[in-house]
């Protein structure tokens, strides 16, 4: 997967998620850094994201599968109580 960007501000990143309930959450650029959208993806679900002058970063929550163009990650919910 290719996912090569002109700039900083318009490069994607794909989520897949491996369980349902996986959230994605933009959060916004500036001073303030606070969560300004929110989506839920269910297993198998897919969301290409793009970071812009709004997004400066991208928090997943749960099992899911990220496709950026420095390779893969893998986010894993840990269930284990402290």
């Amino acid at each position: 997967m290719d996912l090569t960007c002109e700039n900083t501000q318009s490069e994607y990143i794909v989520v897949k998620a491996d369980s349902p309930n996986v959230q994605v959450i933009g959060m916004t650029r500036g001073q303030d850094t606070r969560p300004h959208h929110t989506e839920g993806l269910d297993k198998g679900e897919v969301l290409v994201m793009q970071f812009t002058d709004k997004t400066s970063l991208i928090k997943i929550k749960g099992n899911a599968k990220i496709y950026t163009k420095f390779g893969i990650i893998e986010s894993v919910r840990n269930n284990k109580e402290n």
